[in-house]
């Protein structure tokens, strides 16, 4: 229902047109193929996968597709994903009908867009260090259950190494302990459930 009604207020403004929609990732992936957009709107949430993967799979072929992600989603571990992997802009659904606009726009001009409320809420964590790669494989072993001796046999490292990890992770997040981790993670969109 968003969509559609995204469709027509984009289709009754005269200086845009709308080539394609998609309803999942894969169909985002082949309709920008077909029609190479100058501007794309991507949901952060699709159907079976994740709208920044889908953003990083177009990225990957046409590294100057200008890729908006719209989202519910206020959690900073989002929001930077989006960004690092490319996003030319990152807009709340809740955004008025004009400033959206004037975001797609902007965005077609060769800016990025980062409004002022999302910007607020990376804000809170600037200056935070950064979970690694390996410490959010080691955080999500953790969600799903795993002991340490498992994390290191599945991540092919020593317990101490995991420990190591952990010890980081807690610190960063500011957690009290490994299961605190995950649930402060899990809030600010560092990790899905």
């Amino acid at each position: 229902m968003f969509r559609q009604g995204l469709a027509t207020v984009i289709e009754a403004e005269p200086d845009m047109v709308l080539v394609s929609q998609a309803a999942n990732g894969p169909q985002a992936i082949a309709e920008f193929r077909r029609h190479r957009p100058d501007v794309t709107l991507m949901d952060l949430r699709l159907p079976g996968t994740n709208g920044t993967d889908t953003l990083i799979a177009i990225r990957g072929e046409f590294s100057n597709a200008r890729i908006i992600m719209l989202s519910s989603s206020e959690t900073d571990g989002e929001i930077q994903r989006a960004l690092r992997s490319g996003a030319s802009g990152y807009v709340l659904k809740t955004m008025p009908q004009e400033e959206l606009l004037a975001a797609i726009r902007a965005v077609h001009n060769g800016r990025r867009i980062v409004p002022v409320e999302v910007a607020a809420v990376l804000a809170e964590h600037l200056g935070e260090n950064m979970l690694t790669v390996r410490e959010l494989d080691v955080l999500q072993l953790i969600r799903d259950g795993r002991k340490n001796k498992q994390i290191a046999e599945q991540l092919s490292i020593s317990e101490n190494t995991v420990n190591f990890h952990i010890k980081n992770i807690v610190g960063k997040l500011g957690a009290n302990d490994r299961t605190h981790a995950v649930t402060i993670a899990v809030r600010r969109g560092l990790l899905t459930l």
